[in-house]
Order: structure tokens, then sequence, then C-alpha cells
């Protein structure tokens, strides 16, 4: 499973973090012209949040980080338990090299910091009822055979299915992706490439142009499903997730996703900046029209001569009651995305069944989603995702166990379900599932167990509708139909993570924060000083 690996670091231990312990303690509340700087301040600590202060210290700003939770990284945090390591999010990396852009904006090298394994094959795809699986990776020929075991004509496609995604990605993710799209005429300039491309037409269609076998196109079809994207609802320009994993590769950070969110919370204390954990942001505060600060839930206001927010986009009318958001730039509210519900098993024994990243396909893929997404309903049928990450690094498990977390996609919280009454139900129904399809004894094998539902997004990640995703990835939720870098109401609001453009997922967050970037250096023109020791922008390649 493991390939070489990319990158070195110094010896693994859990380490402390890059923060102060609340927001009491040290706190900014002066003016911000106090120390003799600028002062940006940044509500939330996700890759968006952590990327931008990155990047803004590395300019010249001080920076300070609101994070409402006990320990950074939002989403992508972590569970340790009795031995056992769970990322509680993201868990596959791609193109690290924009990875490797945030560590070069610090001065830093991302292999002085952590080690990255590629996985081969990245995943591996189960249909229930089904003897065949489908082993889906970077080595071309392993994934032509793989093909091959499902369709011939469909392996003969191949080619031409990386042509035509590999333009969408060159043309459209690494251009559009890297542009703020505050102007319709941006994106109307936009879409005669998308057209030629045939990006706007849905995802599911667009594949099945190459692939014809359902087997197939599902392999090369579902990625969207897991940023909160329906495939038959969202735009083609999504191929490049499938076309990125084959080309850049699908890696693991060893001590998993988190390790990276801890390095970054590092980088940020050593050039000066300062993260308070336990501090919700109740208010985002303006005066004539600009923003001046925040409010936090004690009652305490920290001034700033700008915001960034990296929270859900979505609790953005709650945070300004008195500043509405400004119509008809919009076509209609945002839509959210599905929820997940999220179990992380601890088991006294190995599931060899499972690889490190396992995705299992009950009856009725397509209802299954269309019931989770369109109908906002519990679903009628099962499929999940699986990490298993001692398959690659041992010690996220105690010596003979297996550290296992697992993502049911679930309607958000606007099904009106009661997740207090429906979460022991549905798990008891995921892990029956589970054990019936391949892994017998699973539930007498677990000896930790932490669970997460749309209540977790809600209460605890501040996603007003549970939501797991920020908002749907559809083409009417796209460029300057998203959440935009700059607030059209508000001067000197920013906004930076999954839910704003360019999309979600670790690569889209940190996209984010560079059109953030570009966009403060052109609103705030004074001199910087940059510290990066390398491009921060496009690489041609990793």
């Amino acid at each position: 499973m493991g390939g070489p690996i990319r990158a070195q670091r110094g010896a693994r231990g859990t380490s402390k973090m890059a923060s102060t312990g609340g927001a009491a303690s040290t706190a900014s509340t002066g003016g911000s012209m106090a120390q003799g700087g600028r002062q940006a301040i940044i509500v939330g600590s996700g890759f968006g949040g952590l990327s931008t202060a990155i990047r803004l210290l590395s300019d010249g700003w001080q920076v300070t980080i609101l994070e409402a939770r006990p320990e950074i990284g939002g989403r992508a945090s972590r569970i340790q338990e009795g031995g056992y390591t769970f990322d509680t999010g993201p868990s596959l990396i791609t193109m690290p090299w924009l990875f490797e852009e945030v560590y070069a904006a610090a001065g830093e090298k991302m292999s002085d910091h952590v080690t990255l394994r590629q996985l081969q094959p990245g995943y591996r795809i189960f249909w229930t009822g089904e003897d065949r699986h489908f082993d889906f990776g970077s080595d071309r020929e392993q994934l032509l055979a793989e093909m091959r075991k499902f369709s011939n004509d469909d392996a003969n496609q191949l080619e031409a299915f990386l042509a035509a995604s590999g333009a969408i990605h060159r043309e459209g993710i690494l251009v559009s992706g890297r542009q703020n799209f505050l102007n319709l005429k941006d994106f109307v300039k936009l879409l005669p490439t998308m057209a030629r491309l045939d990006a706007i037409r849905f995802l599911q269609g667009w594949v099945g142009k190459f692939f014809k076998e359902p087997h197939v196109q599902q392999a090369f079809g579902f990625h969207s499903l897991f940023i909160g994207g329906d495939p038959s609802r969202v735009p083609a320009i999504y191929s490049a997730l499938a076309y990125l994993q084959i080309a850049d590769g699908i890696w693991y950070t060893e001590g998993g996703v988190y390790s990276i969110i801890e390095s970054f919370g590092k980088i940020i204390a050593k050039m000066g900046g300062v993260i308070h954990t336990n501090s919700k942001v109740d208010q985002i505060l303006h005066r004539n029209g600009r923003a001046t600060g925040v409010r936090t839930a004690d009652g305490e206001v920290h001034n700033a001569d700008l915001v960034i927010y990296n929270g859900d986009v979505t609790a953005r009318d709650a945070l300004l009651p008195d500043a509405p958001d400004a119509f008809p730039w919009r076509l209609r509210p945002l839509r959210t995305t599905m929820s997940a519900h999220m179990l992380y098993l601890g088991t006294n024994k190995k599931f060899e069944k499972l690889l490190h990243h396992t995705l299992v396909v009950g009856d009725d893929y397509y209802g299954f989603i269309k019931d989770v997404t369109r109908e906002r309903r519990m679903p009628r049928s099962n499929a999940v995702y699986i990490h298993a990450p001692s398959r690659t690094e041992p010690e996220m498990a105690p010596p003979g166990g297996d550290s296992i977390a697992i993502l049911l996609p679930v309607p958000n919280l606007r099904s009106g379900d009661d997740w207090t009454e429906a979460e022991p139900r549905m798990r008891d129904r995921t892990l029956e599932w589970l054990e019936n399809w391949g892994l017998p004894g699973l539930r007498d094998s677990i000896v930790v167990e932490r669970s997460w539902t749309p209540l977790t997004f809600r209460d605890e990640l501040l996603a007003p509708d549970g939501n797991a995703f920020a908002v749907e990835p559809s083409l009417e939720q796209s460029a300057y139909f998203r959440q935009p870098n700059r607030d059209r109401t508000i001067a000197g609001l920013y906004y930076v993570g999954g839910g704003t453009h360019p999309g979600a997922g670790m690569p889209g967050a940190l996209l984010t924060s560079q059109v953030t970037q570009d966009l403060i250096r052109g609103d705030y023109p004074a001199p910087f000083t940059s510290r990066a020791t390398g491009p921060t922008g496009n690489l041609v390649r990793p």
C-alpha cells in the first residue's frame, strides 16, 4: 500500500497546539495599530483560515485567529483515544503541490514538517452482492486492467477521458480557481471555454459520454459526492477530481491529515500569529460600511483592519443581522449540502478486507444519492466510505487493532429528522449491513467508539443546517454565484474555505486563501515583505 516517501519530516510525536488556551487570557482588544502594524482577524481555523493566516503573516500583517472549538482544524480535526487516532474529516490528499505553496509562503519546506506516502491503489470500490471490485489509482496499466474486468470498450476510452478531463483541469480549475469572480462579466468570459470543454454539462452525463458500463461510470463519477455534490446536478468541471487522482496520485500524510493542520499551527506561532481556541464569534462588527472587528460569545470585542471569515458561509447573515447580503447577485439563497453520519471505531482486531480507503456501495446507488441530496430523507439503501489508516501506518491503532472511520451520507437537518433518536438506529443499521457484507464480528470488536451526526455539524462546527460540506457545488452556486471571496456589502470583510470560490475539498480551501490574499493585496496596496522561498502561485507540476 505505501508508495515511495515523497517528503520527510522530523521525529513524530504529539506536539503542543500552537495557540493559547482561550480568548480571555491573551485576546487583543486594542486598536488595530496598537503595535504599529495592520491587524487581521480570521474567524475559524480550517485549512482555508490557517493557510490564509500564513499568507498574510508573510505579507507583514498581524494575524489573530479565533476558533470556537477547543482545537484548531474545524472539520479537519482529530480524535485520539485508547491508542487509536482518527481524522474526523478529510483524509485523502490530492494536489499536494498546493500544500507546498502554503509552506513556501512561510519560507518553509513541506518536507521539514510532514511525510507523504502515495497510495497504490488509492482505494477499492466494492458493490454488495458482487464478486468483482474496482481498484482506483494512478498506475495507468493497473487501472486499465481494473476497467477490463467490467468492459473492454470502456477501457479503450480511458485516454479520451483523461484528455478531456485534463483539459478541464488545466483550463478550468487552474485558471478559474485562481480568479475571484467578483464581477459577472468575468464569469461570462469563462462560459465559452467551459462550453467548448463541455464542462457545463452535468457530471453524470459527461462521464457517460466515455463509459457505458454502470460500475465504471460510478467509479469515475462518484467523487463529487464526497464534497457534497450530487453527480447528476454538479457541472462536469468536477471530472477534474478523478483526473487529478490519476495524474497526480492519491496521498496519505503520516500521522493523518491533522499533522498538516498541526504544522500550520506551529508555523503561524513561529511567524508571530496568535490563535485563540474556545473563542466563538457571535457578531462581525462594522461601521460606515466597513468591517471593524468581531465580538465573541463572552462579549469581548476584537478590533481589526479587516476580517476574514472561515466558517460556514450560510451563517453570514446571522453574524451580520444589520447588513443583509446584497441582491440580486445571487440567483437564490445558497442551498446547503447533505450531512454525514460519522462513526469512529477502534477495534481489537484487524479487518483485512479493508484497504486504506474503501467504498462499499449497496443497492440502488442513484436512489441513495437522490434520497440524501434532492429528497432530503433518510437513505433507503447504503453507500459508505471507510478510512483505515493503520493499513499504511500501523501506529494509528494499537497492535492487532484497527482505527476505522465510516462516513455515511445522510440528509441535513432540513429533513426534520430527530438525530437523538436516529443516531443509534442508523448506527446499528450501518454496522449490521457492513457485517453482512464482509466484516463479521465488527460490533463485538469495538473498544473505542465516537460518532458525529448532523447535530455535531450544527452545534460544534456551526453549520446552520448541520451540513457537512458547506454549500452544494452546483452550477448556479459556482464562481460568480458562489459566496464571493470579498463581501459585496461590507468592505474589509473576506471569505475563505470550502463554501466560497473556488469550492470544497482541501485543494479548494487552499485555493481560496490565495484568491483572498490577492484581493487583500489589491485593497491594501501598502508595501509588504514576503517571506516566501518559492512560488506561491500556480506550479506547472507537483
